[in-house]
């Protein structure tokens, strides 16, 4: 890549940081785009870039290794550092026959839960010693930000040996009272499932999955929880029922009954967010938190998932959050429209009387 468009490069993922985006998109034929506060901007003054130079801005950013993944696949996903404070998750994939690039800023600091607006109570399962908790929700949600200040949270307070397997690695820990080692897959393990299979050998307390995609990380997962670790990891679901079904039917139908056995053993629970357009600018978060009590156990195994949303909504005494009375507090607050909060309300009546 030439200097003239090494610089470009560099000047957009600027304007990024600077204007308090999340993300730049580029492709061939349009004007880059960056996302500030979920709303996508055009940076019209920009040139478009052509099929070539995005060609070859992929290949000077992108690992070497990962090039033969693109080659193969059309897609390639890994972390890009721009400055020493700076890193990028990068996406690359193919459109129309030519390379097309999202970029997602990974803040540097690792922020706190009341600096995320998120509740006290996951606190609680800092301080566990086993089990599987989930944090899940669409793309875009801010699951990892909230995983990292949950992992972080643990480095502060005791003395663990942490292991992350990431697909790219994102936020970077530093050791505080714990031993953290992060893993990449395709660099330092060829997938999630070998990589928590390794994990077993290596003396780890706690470990962070960043995402389940596939039944042999799953099933790696759950059994890392039963046999006395404390796993994290994510989902692409909309809320703890869903998250419980597609863990499931994952899983052969002759294994579904066994593995239901052990989720109600194991699991502790499960985190669901989505941010939402503050109205004094930003996103800030609404959720849904699912603790596993012996009724959400016996929901689980006996596959009745779809009671799973009554138990929360009737259990906010032991702690669970239902995401309509979420929303709804975030509106009498005075911190987003009635208007946003309706769009995310799981169900507009539940929600109306939250109010």
């Amino acid at each position: 890549m030439s200097n003239g468009q090494g610089t470009r490069i560099g000047e957009l993922l600027d304007i990024v940081i600077r204007e308090g985006g999340s993300d730049l998109h580029l492709s061939a034929g349009s004007p880059p785009i960056i996302r500030v506060s979920g709303s996508l901007v055009p940076l019209l003054q920009q040139p478009v870039f052509t099929p070539d130079e995005m060609d070859k801005i992929l290949k000077s950013i992108a690992p070497e290794q990962r090039l033969s993944t693109f080659t193969e696949t059309q897609a390639v996903d890994f972390s890009y550092a721009h400055t020493k404070e700076n890193r990028f998750r990068v996406n690359g994939y193919v459109t129309q026959g030519s390379v097309s690039m999202a970029l997602r800023l990974i803040p540097h600091e690792i922020h706190t839960f009341a600096n995320l607006n998120l509740p006290p109570i996951l606190e609680v399962f800092t301080q566990r010693l086993e089990g599987f908790f989930l944090v899940v929700g669409p793309v875009g949600q801010g699951k990892s930000t909230t995983l990292a200040a949950i992992i972080d949270r643990i480095n502060e307070t005791r003395s663990e040996h942490i292991l992350t397997i990431e697909d790219p690695v994102e936020y970077l820990f530093d050791q505080k009272k714990s031993l953290i080692h992060q893993r990449e897959v395709h660099i330092d393990t060829p997938d999630f499932a070998t990589g928590l299979q390794g994990a077993f050998r290596e003396d780890v307390n706690v470990i962070m999955v960043g995402e389940m995609r596939d039944y042999e990380t799953i099933s790696s997962a759950v059994t890392a929880a039963e046999t006395g670790h404390l796993v994290f990891s994510t989902l692409h679901t909309n809320n703890a029922a869903q998250t419980i079904d597609r863990i499931i039917d994952m899983f052969p139908p002759n294994q579904q009954g066994q593995v239901r056995v052990q989720l109600a053993g194991s699991l502790a629970g499960i985190f669901s967010q989505r941010l939402i357009p503050r109205i004094a600018g930003g996103l800030i978060p609404a959720y849904e938190l699912l603790i596993n009590n012996n009724a959400v156990a016996n929901l689980i195994r006996e596959g009745r998932s779809h009671e799973i949303a009554t138990v929360i909504q009737t259990s906010s005494q032991d702690g669970m959050i239902d995401m309509d009375r979420s929303l709804a507090e975030l509106v009498r607050k005075g911190e987003v429209t009635i208007e946003h909060a309706y769009e995310r309300a799981t169900d507009p009546k539940t929600f109306e009387r939250y109010l």
